[in-house]
């Protein structure tokens, strides 16, 4: 498919294209288009420079004021009031093939696109790009580490990694969409006291049936009776007796890499990626490289201690080795790199993991998906090594997340990621099954309630600011009115039963259907809104907030089902009925794009 499409669309209409700005991509992006066309033609009237009118183009809120505005002051004319000159310039623009009209608002100058030059461009170009609508290589050769999820092996998966995934997820989807080369890390907490205090604890209580079954869920079982010992245990026993002591000798063999204490601990570890594996997969997710805090390996540790050294960035205290921040930034403190017992901690494993992945990837970004409670971490972090002189420092980029408050089982119980995806699965399951007509032509009921119950997880996570902590809350989640996840869904099979009921419509006819035929306002708004689309992954990459795609997409589906009263399909003309089957698979191509960049599958029937 070629990426030229709106350009030869336009040869075809012999409808002249205006030159191209810079970081403009008219060829795939008709918005661009009409921000080139409108740069030039109120640069003829107003004399002011296109490379100043084309970024102070702005997006309207609301479609009363036009697709796209100008704000006269931002152009910042000396002596003239910008009101009059908005009266002005509106009088005078050309509106051409490309604009319906442009009016004066104020200061504002609004722009009203041609709703019948968007049927002819923006329809073709989404069923002849399909998932590439929306698309675009804004870069070349560029490769981005995104490091996302990261549980601690034997401890819950729980919501706060649940966060983390799945907007870590999307993040990775956006870059590869518009032409990164993307690295999917998981760098899971596998390494510690916590794992002597496993090892012993299996030793005590491990089951290898259990374990085979389900090791993240036994494990952690383990964990919890092992803790339990230590709070019994108290200071009743002799250091080398109790507990604690024994965890503590078992991660020293390990640490000094004792064969037989690394063996148990590889085979914890390799059991839990495997289950993890599975349950990533039911959230679309697929990482690249394992990696963890145990596979930094002590020679850049080491490393990073000698260059804290050489760069003076060290002092001693009692013992411990700590860096003084404030030096730098007031807010970021002193921290400590070195116990005093010469163990490192986990700042310093962190500066050593990321020397590592520079060495190996030679990345041109890296983000780190971790929750706002790690911020001074991460800015502690960050700060380090930029003071080690490292120039890719300032690539590295910490993308935050609030909490996820009330989140537990129906049960009451500790919340694993697989018990909130199976309990919104058989709630999904009983909510189909009320419909006994629908439930019974669909073919695989099972995986799509699956399907639903995972897109209610998910959009209750991505509908508000990544930074806002929101509570978590089964009736909201389950609902198919309003803004949810089976709203989606269910916008989506209903696009497709509109496809299939008008089933003698072959697809091929779309292309060539007669879109002057659509007149009504309410397919007027939807072509206006499925034209924003590449725009609006353009705008989320910018705020790495899946929210801005969520609203998007519900904007869409709402003005869809708007369309429903006015835009019937059957018994109509040929003709028509082609029209706006053409426009319905379009919005239909345009959801299913946003649903699977937000890591979604979305279902033909439900």
């Amino acid at each position: 498919m070629s990426t030229e499409n709106i350009t030869s669309q336009l040869q075809k209409l012999s409808i002249g294209a205006p030159a191209p700005l810079e970081g403009s991509y008219p060829d795939v992006n008709v918005v661009d288009l009409m921000r080139n066309y409108i740069s030039e033609e109120l640069h003829k009237i107003s004399g002011v420079d296109r490379s100043l009118i084309y970024p102070a183009l702005e997006w309207t809120n609301t479609m009363e004021r036009g697709d796209l505005l100008i704000p006269v002051p931002r152009l910042r004319i000396k002596g003239a009031n910008p009101k009059d000159l908005a009266t002005e310039w509106a009088e005078k623009f050309p509106c051409g093939d490309y604009l319906s009209k442009v009016e004066a608002n104020g200061p504002f100058l609004q722009f009203f696109f041609s709703p019948e030059f968007l049927f002819k461009i923006v329809v073709p170009d989404i069923l002849a790009r399909k998932e590439d609508y929306g698309s675009r290589k804004l870069v070349e050769n560029k490769k981005v580490i995104v490091e996302f999820s990261s549980p601690n092996i034997a401890k819950p998966f729980h919501a706060g990694h649940l966060r983390s995934t799945i907007i870590g997820g999307f993040i990775s989807n956006l870059y590869e969409k518009l032409g990164w080369d993307v690295i999917r890390m998981n760098y899971l907490g596998d390494w510690g006291k916590q794992f002597g205090l496993l090892a012993v604890g299996f030793d005590r209580y491990g089951d290898e049936a259990k374990l085979a079954a389900d090791p993240i869920h036994h494990l952690f079982e383990v964990y919890v009776r092992i803790n339990k010992d230590i709070e019994d245990e108290g200071d009743s026993l002799p250091l080398e007796e109790s507990t604690n002591g024994k965890a503590r000798e078992y991660f020293k063999r390990m640490e000094d890499g004792d064969e037989e204490a690394l063996k148990i601990w590889k085979r914890f570890r390799e059991l839990s990626i495997e289950k993890y594996i599975a349950t990533y997969a039911r959230l679309n997710i697929k990482y690249d490289v394992y990696s963890g805090e145990s596979q930094v390996s002590k020679a850049s540790m080491n490393k990073a201690l000698e260059i804290f050294k050489e760069k003076n960035l060290t002092h001693e205290d009692k013992g411990a080795v700590l860096i003084d921040l404030t030096k730098f930034n007031k807010k970021l403190g002193k921290t400590i790199v070195q116990k005093s017992d010469g163990t490192t901690l986990y700042l310093t494993r962190d500066v050593g993991a990321a020397m590592d992945r520079y060495e190996k990837y030679h990345f041109d970004k890296m983000v780190y998906v971790i929750a706002t409670q790690q911020d001074l971490h991460t800015a502690q972090f960050f700060e380090i090594l930029k003071q080690m002189g490292f120039d890719w420092a300032k690539t590295l980029q910490h993308i935050n997340f609030g909490m996820v408050q009330g989140m537990s089982t129906r049960k009451g119980t500790v919340v694993f990621l697989d018990n909130i995806l199976e309990e919104t699965k058989e709630k999904m399951h009983e909510v189909m099954k009320k419909n006994e007509a629908k439930y019974a032509q669909i073919e695989n009921p099972e995986e799509v309630a699956d399907l639903v119950g995972i897109s209610a997880v998910m959009i209750q996570d991505m509908q508000s600011k990544r930074i806002n902590n929101y509570e978590f809350k089964w009736e909201r989640m389950l609902s198919f009115e309003g803004d949810t996840g089976p709203y989606l869904q269910y916008a989506h099979s209903r696009l497709r039963s509109v496809e299939r009921n008008a089933a003698q419509i072959t697809s091929d006819k779309w292309l060539n259907a007669d879109f002057s035929l659509l007149t009504e306002p309410a397919a007027v708004l939807l072509i206006r809104i499925l034209a924003q689309y590449p725009d609006v992954l353009r705008n989320a990459i910018k705020t790495h907030e899946p929210t801005t795609v969520v609203t998007y997409l519900f904007k869409l589906t709402h003005q869809v089902s708007s369309c429903y009263d006015v835009l019937w399909v059957a018994g109509q003309t040929e003709e028509l009925a082609t029209a706006r089957l053409a426009l319905y698979a379009a919005a239909r191509q345009v959801l299913n794009n946003g649903m699977r960049l937000l890591g979604l599958t979305p279902v033909d029937r439900m």
